[in-house]
């Protein structure tokens, strides 16, 4: 066991390291290493998924925490735009997260793959959408809210890589949309957490100490390496070529969901 939670404590490191100097969430470390970690633990590959994606979205509470101070402290977070969109969000990530539940463990894992091909891509061209509209009303808002939360429940990030080219294309600054894409991981990390807690009740065969599809061993491990590593890579952030780093980053994620495919199939 003293293995397993060793390992944790380290992929909890490296997933704060790289969201520190990269400016993306570690979920897209945190899953497949998980994943790959559970199966060999033997946990049940019909749970492997969905615990690797609640127990991430569970860290990703703590760790959305100190972003959003951060942010907010630069007076980076625009308060109007997440009370706007934080009930759809709210909304649609529990509703995904429920949805999750009777999704099998290969058909989760294919979708973050897509997924993560998606966000690697966006890393490797450095995309970045053209402003070309205003926000829309309270109604928009939340229909859009609602979308980013249900596609994070499904991959469990913070939302970022959704909700920042979605306020940059609404013609948000980019310091302002990063921040309050920070705040916005908050509700969605909540409502996710509490969705697999849910969803995951009475499921058959869960490991013990899970909480629904939250396996807190995990989560305990992941949680203080995460926080303490974050800030050294933000501090390497201004040393480093940054651009160049995130293309080698968009090629390991693909590379780990690789890997996690070929363990699960």
């Amino acid at each position: 066991m003293t293995t397993w939670l060793l390992a944790y404590a380290a992929l909890g490191a490296l997933a704060g390291f790289f969201a520190g100097l990269l400016g993306v969430g570690g979920g897209g470390i945190i899953v497949p290493v998980l994943a790959v970690l559970f199966t060999a633990q033997h946990f049940p590959v019909e749970h492997v998924m969905h615990l690797a994606l609640g127990t991430s979205l569970a860290t990703i509470v703590f760790t959305s925490i100190s972003s959003l101070r951060a942010h907010h402290g630069h007076g980076a977070v625009l308060w109007p735009i997440v009370r706007a969109m934080a009930p759809g969000i709210l909304l649609g990530t529990f509703l995904g997260a429920q949805v999750v539940s009777h999704v099998s463990t290969q058909a989760l894992a294919i979708f973050f793959v897509l997924f993560m091909a998606y966000v690697s891509i966006q890393m490797i061209i450095n995309a970045k959408p053209k402003p070309a509209r205003v926000l829309p009303g309270p109604l928009g808002m939340f229909g859009v809210g609602a979308g980013i939360g249900g596609v994070s429940s499904l991959v469990a990030i913070g939302g970022g890589s959704l909700s920042v080219p979605f306020m940059t294309w609404c013609n948000v600054k980019m310091h302002h949309a990063i921040g309050t894409s920070s705040a916005l991981g908050l509700p969605i990390a909540l409502a996710g957490t509490v969705g697999y807690m849910v969803g995951g009740y009475g499921a058959d065969a869960l490991p013990s100490n899970s909480l629904g599809y939250i396996y807190l061993p995990a989560l305990a491990m992941l949680v203080l390496p995460s926080v303490v590593a974050a800030p050294l890579g933000a501090t390497l952030a201004h040393r480093l070529p940054v651009a160049t780093l995130k293309r080698i980053f968009a090629g390991v994620l693909i590379v780990l969901s690789g890997e996690m495919l070929f363990s699960l199939f």
